[in-house]
C-alpha cells in the first residue's frame, strides 16, 4: 500500500476536525504544523459558552454568519492559550481562508497556507477578497496551495 504525503494526512486531519464545527453554513477545520507535527488545531463554532447555531439559529450580518468564530483563529487562539509558538508553521484549512482570517495568519507568521475548497466563488466582494489575499500573500512571502483531497 503506498502512504499517503504528508501534506493529505494533515488536511485529512482538518477535514475530521471540520466535523466538530457547530454552524451548519459551513463545516471548516484549521490544523497549525511545524516540522510535521501538530502545534494546534480548530473548528468553527460559537464563543465558549454560547449556545450554537445549529441550535438556536444563525446571526446573520450581510449574509455572513457572525456568532462563530472561524477555524483558523480558533486554532491560533489554542495555540496562544496553550503557550505554543506557531511561528513559521503551516496551517491546513477545509476551505480558503477570509479577509480577517488571513489578516490573523500573516500576523501569526505562518508561512504556508493550503487550503481545500474555495467558499462563494459566486460573490464578487469575496472573489475581489480572494485576489486581494493572494495579492498580500506573495508581497510577503507566504505560500498558498490547494489540496484537493
Amino acid at each position: 500500500m503506498e502512504r499517503i504525503s504528508w501534506d493529505e494526512y494533515f488536511m485529512k486531519i482538518a477535514k475530521e476536525i471540520s466535523t466538530r464545527a457547530t454552524c451548519d453554513r459551513l463545516h471548516v477545520g484549521a490544523v497549525i504544523v511545524k516540522d510535521k507535527t501538530i502545534l494546534s488545531t480548530g473548528y468553527n463554532g460559537s464563543i465558549i459558552g454560547q449556545p450554537h447555531c445549529d441550535d438556536v439559529g444563525h446571526l446573520l450580518e450581510k449574509g455572513h454568519c457572525i456568532s462563530t468564530v472561524h477555524a483558523e483563529a480558533n486554532a491560533i487562539i489554542q495555540a496562544a492559550k496553550n503557550g505554543t509558538a506557531i511561528k513559521d508553521a503551516f496551517i491546513y484549512i477545509t476551505a480558503f481562508p477570509c479577509w480577517d482570517c488571513f489578516k490573523l495568519i500573516a500576523n501569526s507568521s505562518l508561512r504556508k497556507i493550503y487550503y481545500g475548497e474555495l467558499y462563494q466563488l459566486s460573490s464578487p466582494e469575496r472573489r475581489a477578497q480572494n485576489t486581494r489575499i493572494h495579492e498580500i500573500a506573495a508581497e510577503m512571502g507566504i505560500k498558498i496551495l490547494n489540496i484537493n483531497i
